[in-house]
Formats: C-alpha cells, sequence, structure tokens
C-alpha cells in the first residue's frame, strides 16, 4: 500500500501535496520517556512524532509493551515527559486539563454516586457560571445519547460492565473536550457489548466531531473507527513505524465497511506490520 509515516501542516502536507482545511489541534514533538531501574534507564519511547489535525479519529496499535499508554497518559497530561513537547493547540501542556476528556479500559466510576452525579463530576467543573437546570440537561443529553436513559440515577453496583462504560463515555463527551483520549475502552467487555459501544461512539463522535485518539489491540476496531491507524514499533525505545490511511467515507456502516474489498487490504497491512 506504500504508506509512509507522514508530517501534517496545519495548512499543507508537502509530501502528498493534500491541502487541509482543518487546523492543527493535537502535536507530539520528539517525545521520550524513560524509567529509572536498579539495571539502568528503561527507555519506553523514543524520537516519538505525531501531527493530528482537528475532529480526526486516530487509532494507535502495536504489541503490548510498546508505550501506547505510556504516550496516551503523556498527552492526557497524567504521567510527565523525560523529553520532547506535547502541544495542542500550539500550547504546550502542563498536566490534566478540560480539554483533554479521557476514557479508560475501566470506567473509574466513584461508586456511590449515581449515574448522573458521576457525569455531573465534571460538568460542575468545566461550566461553573451555568445553573443546575443547565448542568442537569447536559448531563442527561448524553446520558440519553449513550442509551442510559432509564438509568440516570442508577448507581454503579447496579448497571453492567457495558452501561458503566456507557456512563464513562457520556461523561467524556459532557465536559466538551477539545480532544479525547480513548485507552481501550471496549477490551474488558464482550464481543457483542464492544459492537454495540464502538456504535454508540462513532455515533456521538460523527455529531460531536471532537478529535479522538484511541488505542486499541484490535485491528478490526482500529479500522472501523479511524481516519488514521498510528502502528507503534515493538519496545523497548518504541516510535511510529507506519500510519496507514483509511479511506472509507463517514457516516460508516460496519456492513457495508467488512464488504469493501479495501477492508482487507487495510486488515493485511496491520496483520503483516504487527507480525514482523
Amino acid at each position: 500500500m506504500g504508506t509512509k509515516v507522514q508530517t501534517i501542516n496545519s495548512d499543507f502536507d508537502l509530501e502528498n501535496g493534500i491541502k487541509y482545511t482543518s487546523p492543527l489541534i493535537l502535536e507530539l514533538q520528539n517525545l521520550k520517556k524513560v524509567y529509572p531501574t536498579p539495571k539502568g534507564d528503561y527507555v519506553v519511547l523514543e524520537n516519538l512524532n505525531l501531527q493530528i489535525k482537528k475532529e480526526e479519529f486516530v487509532t494507535i496499535i502495536g504489541h503490548s509493551g510498546c508505550g501506547k499508554t505510556t504516550a496516551l497518559s503523556m498527552i492526557a497530561g497524567l504521567i510527565p515527559t523525560s523529553d520532547g513537547k506535547i502541544s495542542v493547540s500550539g500550547n504546550p501542556i502542563k498536566g490534566p486539563g478540560p480539554d483533554r476528556g479521557v476514557i479508560f479500559q475501566s470506567p473509574s466510576l466513584m461508586p456511590w454516586l449515581t449515574a448522573m452525579e458521576n457525569v455531573m463530576l465534571g460538568v460542575r467543573q468545566v461550566f461553573p457560571h451555568a445553573n443546575n437546570k443547565e448542568r442537569e440537561a447536559i448531563c442527561k443529553y448524553y446520558l440519553s445519547k449513550v442509551g442510559l436513559e432509564g438509568s440516570f440515577h442508577k448507581k454503579p453496583a447496579e448497571l453492567s460492565q457495558g452501561m458503566q462504560q456507557r456512563v464513562g463515555i457520556a461523561r467524556a463527551f459532557a465536559i466538551k473536550p477539545k480532544i479525547l483520549l480513548l485507552d481501550e475502552p471496549f477490551g474488558m467487555l464482550d464481543s457483542l457489548t464492544r459492537g454495540e459501544l464502538q456504535d454508540v461512539l462513532i455515533d456521538i463522535w460523527n455529531k460531536e466531531k471532537i478529535t479522538a485518539v484511541m488505542i486499541t489491540h484490535d485491528v478490526d476496531e482500529a479500522i472501523f473507527l479511524a481516519d488514521r491507524v498510528v502502528m507503534m514499533t515493538s519496545g523497548p525505545s518504541a516510535k511510529i513505524g507506519d500510519i496507514l490511511n483509511i479511506e472509507f467515507n463517514r457516516p460508516r456502516n460496519r456492513k457495508t465497511i467488512i464488504e469493501h474489498s479495501d477492508y482487507y487490504k487495510y486488515r493485511k497491512h496491520l496483520i503483516d506490520f504487527l507480525e514482523h
């Protein structure tokens, strides 16, 4: 397929001669993460460079231990970089912030709070000048969007794992972040629930058009959701090995995509990379 790692300029990609209408929103420059060990420094990531434009959906795939979650955690501001720079809309990040919403593999809900109250935690922080009725409307809107109309006042113990993750998705979208960061959000779910939540996620994303960066181990999930799939080399000193453009039109239909001849070319490209 001849795909190469690309550098995206906010206005023009010189290598591919493509004019972009969306500005650059997330930039990773020479990112490096080192952990000290008794045997010396362990370099998780090194020389990691990536540019993502506004409203793009990027999936990151690679073997366990290649630093995918480390990279996402640094973008979220949850762990510091050892070297390099992360910028959102041209501004270097200085830690966690409401401009970056995170959905983890485990929903991490407060067990003593209802679904509504869990979503409200972030909404209250991000919309301090809104009144209670306005904040409540935001929470109800996103909980309804993920299919939890009848569960506003249920606590996590009363919800299935899939329903808890729906609360996590609603919570992330409700704070209106510039960038949505997803760390294998469906990794612990059965295949049926996983497919349902992929559809829920992409349906809301199509309406909200928030830039999304998602880690996944699932090749099919990576293709179905993404505009580009970023492939990481194995660690230590992992970096980006290849980037694959996914040319399917949006909105996407799962059946149509699986029946498309390009689907198997994309799938083979990703599997061949992962097997080498």
